[in-house]
C-alpha cells in the first residue's frame, strides 16, 4: 500500500520550499523523505534549476554529435576550510570532532551535516584503502569460537518454532570445525560444547578464541577483559590459556566469523525448519552429515586443500591430547564473613579457620561449590574446603565434635549440672531432675541457684539438704529453692549455737526526727508558700 501524504503536510511542504528552504531541511523538519519533498516541489515548480558553469566554453563543433550536458554538484559549504579538514581526515579523526573545531576555531556557523557529508566526500575521493593484515596460525596453534542462530526448530515447551544458538569452533590452520544446536547458551552449556567439541577433535588447541559473550567474559573492556572465574577454571584443566578479543573487532576472530557465515548460508535451505518432539537432534544429525558431506570434504579457497585431508595429516597431531575426565561444574560468588565466623552458601553454613577468621570477619571471601564440596577462597588462596551440607545446616570445623553444634543455653547446660556436682551430689541430682521437669528453662534456674549460693557464702551441707529437701517435694523454682535454703540455715544455726541474725527494725526516735505534732498544718503551708513565686498584689 502506498504512503498517503494529507493535504495539511503537502500544504506545509510547499509553503516552506517557497520561502527558500533547502530539500533536507524541509525533509528534516516535516518528518518525510528527501524524495518525496523533491517530488512535490518538481510537480509546483519550485525546484530550481541546477547552477551553470561560470566558465567560458570553447565553441562545439558543428558536425560532432550533441552531448547531454553533465549534472554540476553543488559546492559544499565547508570545502572552504578544505586544507583543515583534510588534516583532521588524515589524523583519523570523526566529522564530529571535525564541526567542534571548525566551530571553537573559525565560528562556523553551518550544521554538523554540511560537515558530515563533506569528510565523507573526502574520505571517498582522497581516502587511501586500509591496509589488513593477514593471521596466519600454525598447526594446533588456535581455535576460533562463535555462536549463531541457525534454522527454525520447534520447541516442545514453547510450543512454538524457535532458533536455537549454533555452537562453533574453528581449527584456524585448516578451517576444520564443529558445530551443534542447543537451546540456550549459558555458562555450563557453553563449557560442555567445549568438551563435545574437543572429543569430537581429539585434541585440545593451545588457544581458544572467543568473543565478549558473558559465559565467557564476566567485564569487558576494550584493553584488558576479565574472564569468567570459572571458565578459567575449565581452561587450566583442558590446558589452553582462554584469549577474548577486543569488543568491536570482528577481525580479530575473522577465520571464525567466516566460518559462521559459511556454515549459516550453505548448512540450511530457504525455509528449512526441523519439526517433531526431537527437533533438536534432528537439527544436530542435519549439521553432522553436512559438515561430513560437504564441509569437510571441500576445498578451501586459502589452503588450496581438502580441510578433512589436511587437518588429518597436519593439524591433528599437534592438538594437545585431551584429559581423561571431563570439567566438574562448579558455582562460584563472592559472601561475606559473618560475625560467627561462617559464610552462607545455598542456605548451609560453613565456618572458616580459627587462625584465619578473626581477620576476615566483615571480608568478602570467594566460595566455588558444586553438588559434593564446599572451597573458600581469599586473594586467591584457598582457606578451607568442607563437604556440602543441606539447607539449614552447619558444617563441622576441623576438631570440632558433633554434639557442639547446638544453641548455646544447650551447650552451655552440661557444663551447669557439673557445676552443680562440684557442690554437692544432692544438688547435681536436683538440677538433673529440674532439667528433666522443665527442659531447656532449666538454664536461668541453674545459674540462678548457682549464683545464690555463691552470694551467699552457703556451705555444701546446707546446699546438699536443701537440694534433697526441694528433690522431695518436687519443688523445681527458684523462690520454691530459695525458701528450703533459708529454712536449712535457720536450722544450722540453731544446731551449732550461733546467735541469729538481728533483726532490722524502724527507728522512732532519733535526734534528727522531728516529733509529728511539729508538722502541722500551718507548717505545710508556710513551707509551701516560701516556694511559690511572687504575685502582683501580694
Amino acid at each position: 500500500m502506498a504512503n498517503y501524504l494529507e493535504m495539511s503536510q503537502r500544504q506545509q511542504i510547499i509553503a516552506l520550499r517557497r520561502l527558500g528552504w533547502g530539500v533536507r531541511k524541509v525533509a528534516r523538519e516535516t518528518g518525510r523523505h528527501r524524495a518525496t519533498v523533491e517530488k512535490i516541489a518538481v510537480a509546483l515548480g519550485l525546484k530550481a534549476p541546477p547552477p551553470t558553469a561560470k566558465c567560458t566554453k570553447t565553441p562545439a563543433d558543428p558536425a560532432a554529435p550533441p552531448r547531454s550536458a553533465a549534472p554540476v554538484r553543488r559546492p559544499f559549504v565547508a570545502a572552504a576550510f578544505q586544507t583543515e579538514i583534510t588534516a583532521f581526515v588524515a589524523q583519523g579523526e570523526t566529522a564530529q570532532v571535525i564541526y567542534q573545531q571548525l566551530v571553537e576555531r573559525h565560528g562556523y556557523a553551518h550544521s554538523y551535516d554540511s560537515v558530515k557529508r563533506y569528510v565523507r566526500h573526502l574520505r571517498a575521493t582522497l581516502g587511501r584503502p586500509r591496509i589488513v593484515g593477514v593471521m596466519h596460525h600454525a598447526p594446533g596453534e588456535e581455535a576460533q569460537v562463535d555462536d549463531f542462530q541457525g534454522a527454525p526448530t520447534w520447541h516442545p515447551e514453547r510450543q512454538r518454532y524457535v532458533r536455537p544458538w549454533v555452537f562453533r569452533m574453528t581449527l584456524c590452520h585448516t578451517r576444520h570445525g564443529y558445530e551443534e544446536p542447543v537451546w540456550r547458551l549459558d555458562l555450563p552449556t557453553f563449557l560442555r560444547l567445549h568438551e563435545r567439541a574437543f572429543r569430537a577433535l581429539q585434541g585440545v588447541p593451545q588457544v581458544i578464541r572467543h568473543d565478549n559473550m558473558t559465559a565467557g567474559v564476566s567485564r569487558a573492556c576494550f584493553v584488558d577483559p576479565d574472564s569468567n572465574t570459572r571458565y578459567l577454571a575449565f581452561a587450566a584443566h583442558w590446558h589452553f590459556p582462554p584469549l577474548p578479543t577486543r569488543p568491536y573487532t570482528p577481525q580479530e576472530n575473522g577465520k571464525e566469523e567466516r566460518a559462521g557465515g559459511y556454515v549459516k548460508h550453505t548448512a540450511y535451505t530457504t525455509g528449512q525448519r526441523f519439526s517433531g518432539a526431537d527437533a533438536l537432534a534432528q537439527h544436530a544429525a542435519h549439521l553432522v552429515r553436512w559438515n561430513a558431506r560437504w564441509a569437510q570434504t571441500r576445498i578451501h579457497g586459502t589452503t588450496r586443500r581438502q580441510v578433512l585431508t589436511h587437518f588429518l595429516e597436519v593439524e591433528q597431531p599437534a592438538l594437545r591430547p585431551c584429559p581423561a575426565e571431563n570439567f566438574a561444574l562448579f558455582e562460584c560468588g563472592t559472601r561475606t564473613v559473618h560475625i560467627d565466623g561462617h559464610v552462607e552458601v545455598q542456605g548451609a553454613f560453613y565456618p572458616l579457620p580459627r587462625d584465619r577468621v578473626t581477620r576476615l570477619l566483615g571480608e568478602r571471601v570467594q566460595v566455588r561449590w558444586d553438588d559434593h564440596l564446599v572451597r573458600v577462597y581469599h586473594a586467591e588462596t584457598e582457606l578451607i574446603v568442607h563437604a556440602r551440607r543441606p539447607p539449614g545446616t552447619w558444617a563441622l570445623a576441623p576438631g570440632q565434635r558433633e554434639d557442639s553444634l547446638v544453641s548455646s543455653q544447650r551447650a552451655h547446660l552440661p557444663l551447669l549440672i557439673r557445676r552443680c556436682g562440684d557442690v554437692a551430689p544432692a544438688l547435681r541430682r536436683w538440677a538433673e531432675a529440674a532439667f528433666e521437669a522443665r527442659g531447656i528453662r532449666t538454664f536461668k534456674l541453674l545459674q540462678g541457684v548457682l549464683g545464690l549460693l555463691k552470694q551467699q557464702h552457703i556451705s555444701r551441707a546446707v546446699a546438699a539438704a536443701a537440694a534433697d529437701s526441694a528433690a522431695q517435694l518436687h519443688h523445681y523454682r527458684y523462690k520454691q529453692f530459695q525458701q528450703h535454703l533459708a529454712r536449712h540455715l535457720r536450722q544450722a544455726s540453731q544446731s551449732t549455737g550461733a546467735a541469729p541474725s538481728p533483726e532490722r527494725a524502724l527507728l522512732t526516735e532519733h535526734p534528727v526526727i522531728r516529733d509529728m505534732a511539729q508538722y502541722t498544718l500551718a507548717d505545710l503551708l508556710h513551707a509551701a508558700a516560701l516556694h511559690l513565686p511572687p504575685q502582683d498584689g501580694v
